[in-house]
């Protein structure tokens, strides 16, 4: 969920408080003006009548009247105070709402441009590639020869963060259908799936260290600059830039050939990193709950098949398109220059 969508979620959350509050102000008030009729009714008894003791109930009844509307004015001061502090949250969230729409458009605009300068920036490339046909062959077939290069098992390193002050997704979920996704898949006994969760920045580096890994995925929030939110010791949300996680991937990448970021607006993160590993999926726009976990388990359960690269991913797509979840499109995979996605297998036999 991004920003906005927490803003507006907030925002239609506070408005059905107001809603609540004036609904009580009007059952108070009535309360009051049924009290007052009682209280004039009792008086015009007591200017029509003689007799002591009915002018003395009349009295204590004009006495309890008055003391139950002393109560009510209190209680619609505390009712109106909340009102005006509800309206002014409202007025903060759509501040904030505003200001993370303008955010989102100067983001996508500039995606825009950016992707129009790499599409430029690659056919100059492609033309000066046609001269120098000779050393990109013996660079393919040099690929090519890492590529089988493949160990007989692999570990793919499943890394969460849910900060306490961020909306909560349905980490354990994902993990656990990845994870059930890969136990029934034909070379299961080649794939090693390990967890970590509440990841902190410092927590990134001595995870690869221990693990070794073959795949990094990362799961829970990302921001439209480019950010992973991972959470500092309090559980509250701590971000992570883009060129953090680059210079990360670039001095841990020996044993390293994807990068899946499982976060909304990480497109940028794995553009970047395809410098340093063989691939990487990002999200080009804010990802839905199921999705991410529809995509991820069935993305690994391709690639525990022995599919390429390129089938696992398309077929992660088709999974999102036989669930009805029309997000497909947001998923982007991105590979190293001079590498073909239909030629990569990470896992075999």
């Amino acid at each position: 969920m991004s920003l906005s969508d927490t803003y507006r979620s907030n925002i239609l959350r506070k408005k059905k408080e107001v809603a609540k509050l004036n609904s009580d102000r009007i059952g108070e008030t009535k309360k009051r003006t049924s009290n007052v009729n009682k209280i004039l009714s009792a008086k015009q008894s007591m200017s029509r009548t003689k007799s002591l003791s009915t002018i003395q109930s009349k009295a204590k009844e004009i006495e309890r009247a008055e003391k139950a509307n002393s109560a009510i004015e209190r209680k619609i001061l505390d009712i109106d105070s909340k009102i005006e502090k509800r309206n002014k949250e409202i007025s903060d969230e759509e501040r904030k709402l505003r200001q993370a729409e303008e955010r989102e458009r100067k983001s996508i605009e500039k995606e825009v441009k950016k992707k129009t300068l790499e599409t430029e920036r690659k056919m100059q490339m492609f033309n000066d590639a046609l001269g120098k046909h000779e050393e990109l062959h013996f660079q393919t077939q040099q690929t090519l020869k890492d590529m089988q290069a493949v160990p007989e098992k692999i570990t793919v390193l499943f890394m969460a963060s849910n900060p306490i002050d961020v909306p909560a997704l349905r980490l354990d979920e994902e993990a656990r259908e990845i994870g059930e996704m890969i136990r029934k898949s034909e070379h299961r006994d080649s794939v090693s799936f390990i967890t970590k969760w509440a990841v902190r920045p410092q927590d990134v580096l001595q995870a690869i260290n221990e693990e070794t890994p073959t795949i990094i995925h990362f799961s829970g929030h990302g921001s439209e600059e480019d950010e992973i939110v991972f959470q500092n010791a309090q559980g509250i949300a701590k971000l992570v830039s883009k060129e953090a996680i680059v210079q990360t991937m670039m001095s841990s990448s020996d044993t390293i050939r994807l990068v899946f970021f499982n976060t909304c607006f990480s497109f940028g993160q794995a553009q970047a990193v395809v410098e340093h590993v063989d691939a990487a999926i990002g999200m080009n726009t804010s990802i839905g709950d199921e999705a991410a976990r529809v995509f991820a388990a069935r993305f690994y359960s391709s690639l525990g098949f022995g599919l390429s690269l390129k089938k696992s991913f398309e077929q992660a797509k088709a999974a999102l398109m036989l669930e009805g979840i029309d997000e497909e499109d947001t998923p982007e995979l991105y590979v190293k220059e001079g590498l073909d996605p239909r030629e990569i297998i990470i896992v075999r036999p």
